[in-house]
This record gives C-alpha cells, structure tokens and sequence, in this order.
C-alpha cells in the first residue's frame, strides 16, 4: 500500500512538472504558484496555475490517452462553432493547458435558490439563457463532428442503456431490500430501452449537462467537461438539467425553462411539442434511474454524504412521473420504492406496513456509530436498511 502511495505521489509530481512546463513554454516564464482546484467526479486533476504578472491558466492532468483526445477534438470543434467552451492553449502527452474561466460556477451561484425552493430574478435568468444555449450545443455543434473521437463511445445505443439500467438495478434497487421478479423487470426493461432508441438522432449529447458544468463569465453561461459527450438524442440533457434531483426546481419554473428550450431549438428546425414532450417523459424516467444506480454506488457504497441526500429527492421526482402504462411491472417496482402502491388508474397508495429489509454488508472499518444505524467498532458489519433507501408518502424519509 505505502508503495502505491508513494507511486501516486511521484507521478503526481511529475505530471506538474508537466503543466509547468507547458505554461513556461506558452508564456514564456514559469508559474509563481500552482493551486489544486475541486476535480469532478472522475480522477482528472485540476490546478491554477499562475504568472508573475498575475496571468493564470487552468491545468488539467487526464488519466486515458482517449478521454484527453475526445475532450480536445470537441473542445476546438465547438469553439469553431462559437460555443462558449475554454480555449485549450497547450498540450503534451495526458497534460493540457486552457484558459481560466474564473471560479464562478453555476451551481454555485443558484445556492440561495436552491435552498430555499424560490429562486429569485437573478437566478432565473441565469437559467434561460443556460437552456436557451442548449440547441446550439446539440445541434450546430453536432455538425461537421467526427463522432468516433467521442470517449467512451460514439453514440446512445442499446448498450448505454444497458449499463445505467443495470445500474439502477445492481446498485440501488438490490440494496433496498423490496422483493421484485426479474424477469418481469427485464421484460419491461427490454419494452423501455426499444422505446428510448425508437428515433435517429443526429444532434450531441452532452451526457453531465448539470449547473455544476457551467461557468459564468461576465454573468454569461460557458461550458465544460463535454469530453463523455457523443452522438444521441436531446431529451436526455434536458431531463438531466431541468429534473436534477435537488435543484427543486417549482413545477411553474422547470415549464418556463423547458418552453424556453423548445423555443430555442424551433431555431434549428419544426418542433412537434406534443410529441417532444411524451419522449421526454421517458428520457425522464431513464434518467432518474441512471442516477439513483450512482447515488446508490457513490452514497450508500462509498459513504459520501452528498449523494446519500440526494435519494429523496430523486425519489419524488421518480413517484410524479408514475403511471407508465407500457412498463406495469416497472411501475409496480418503483411505486414499491416509493413507499406505496399504484391503482390500476394511477392513484398512489401508501403501504400501512414496511417490509422487513433485506439484510446488506458493508465493508470496511468504522469507529462510530454503523453506517446502516446499527452499532458498530470496526470490521464488516451488518445492519439495518439505511433510512434513505426509500422514502414515505409523505415525502419523509422512512
């Protein structure tokens, strides 16, 4: 283990080497500082690098040779395109540099409004004009794009689907303790993923189109960490901003947004709402499914608070969309996970009673109280469902 350690540590250390190198090479003097900056969910690094005259570039060290092509193939398309995307200035072997877009991050700065539910005028323009830049994202960026650069594959297909319902399934659903029957669900699965790839899609997926992307510039949206981007259908970045599990967004705001999407794409062609809207019900769906198989991992799993706080929401949002009438078994299971039951017209019932959970180890030492409410002083413990595995009608976790 200390060898590994001390592996990171070295390579750590030469990949700044690298960016600092870069950044003498660019600006013709070596960095005065080099600042770690917050990375993403994947194990790119970022730092700050800055100048003696207080000039600063972002530093990114990449981790996969075909991630880093990905990123700069779309990164210098877009910019071709007039997107708003950092302008990478240097680059060598799985280190580049790009220009600073300052630390203001969308997500940041919607914090008042998401605490509270109410999101003020400042805010909301913030949002329209980040969804009214959608379109030219998903459209006129997909033009002219070599689609097979795209990291880790170039398009949404059957496989996709498979892994984040697989996802959702192994992930989440399993740890949850509610009995199900799977093969039903896979029947209803394999009814799903047919509807999701029913269309051709020729526009750019974003895939992580959340606020947390999004930087402001002189109160204007710009835009990174595109490079698991690839060719697919636009509902799924709509589902994936708009019904983002805790941003509570007020049902009279997301509509307002999402006209101003559609409005915004009518630039690029006709757009039959109705029908827009029915396939963005499924791409909805799909999406929250996606998302709890990864709070499920990354919260229950890795023990990370932030994704733990975030199943309660997704769960609601999971429960407004129910009934779906093509996916009975489906419905069934996720009405289960919702604390209830639907009627064969829709309307939710809760349970008076909740099963007896199933009985899941988590690995691992801990020093406090056990991770799923039990006691516990170390080694692999077993205990109680986690109460934020489900939730109460009420909207409570049970």
């Amino acid at each position: 283990m200390y060898k590994e350690q001390g592996s990171r540590r070295i390579c750590v250390f030469l990949y700044v080497m690298s960016l600092e190198s870069l950044f003498e090479q660019y600006t013709g003097a070596a960095p005065v500082s080099v600042v770690p900056l917050t990375g993403s969910a994947s194990h790119r690094r970022y730092y700050r690098l800055t100048g003696a005259d207080g000039r600063t570039l972002i530093g990114v060290e990449g981790t996969d040779a075909d991630e880093n092509r990905a990123f700069l193939t779309i990164d210098r398309h877009f910019a071709s395109k007039g997107i708003h995307v950092p302008k990478v200035v240097a680059e060598e072997g799985l280190c580049y540099l790009q220009e600073d877009l300052g630390a203001t991050v969308l997500y940041d700065a919607l914090a008042a409004g998401r605490a509270s539910g109410n999101y003020g005028p400042d805010e909301v323009t913030l949002l329209r004009k980040t969804l009214a830049a959608l379109p030219k994202i998903q459209v006129e960026g997909a033009r002219g794009l070599d689609f097979s650069v795209c990291y880790p594959q170039p398009s949404f297909d059957g496989r996709m689907v498979d892994f984040d319902l697989n996802y959702f399934k192994y992930d989440y659903l399993k740890l949850t303790g509610l009995e199900f029957n799977e093969v039903r669900l896979q029947d209803d699965f394999d009814r799903f993923k047919a509807d999701l790839l029913a269309e051709p899609s020729d526009t750019f997926l974003y895939r992580d189109f959340n606020a947390r992307n999004v930087m402001l510039v002189d109160g204007e949206p710009w835009f990174i960490d595109f490079q698991g981007g690839r060719r697919g259908p636009v509902y799924y970045d709509v589902a994936s901003f708009l019904w983002q599990a805790r941003a509570k967004y007020p049902e009279t705001l997301r509509e307002e947004l999402l006209q101003v999407y559609l409005d915004a794409l009518r630039a690029y062609g006709p757009v039959d709402e109705t029908h827009s809207r029915a396939r963005l019900r499924l791409f909805i769906l799909f999406r929250m499914l996606q998302v709890l198989g990864c709070y499920g991992y990354r919260g229950l799993w890795e023990r990370k608070q932030a994704f733990i706080d975030s199943i309660p929401p997704a769960l609601e949002i999971v429960r407004s969309l129910l009934p779906f009438k093509d996916y009975p078994y489906l419905t069934e299971v996720l009405a289960g996970l919702c604390g209830g039951v639907l009627s064969p017209e829709g309307v939710f019932f809760s349970h008076r009673k909740r099963r007896a959970p199933r009985r899941v180890g988590i690995r691992g030492p801990r020093k406090s109280a056990d991770f799923w409410g039990g006691s516990a002083e170390g080694g692999h413990r077993f205990g109680k469902e986690h109460p934020l595995l489900r939730i109460a009608p009420d909207g409570n976790d049970l």
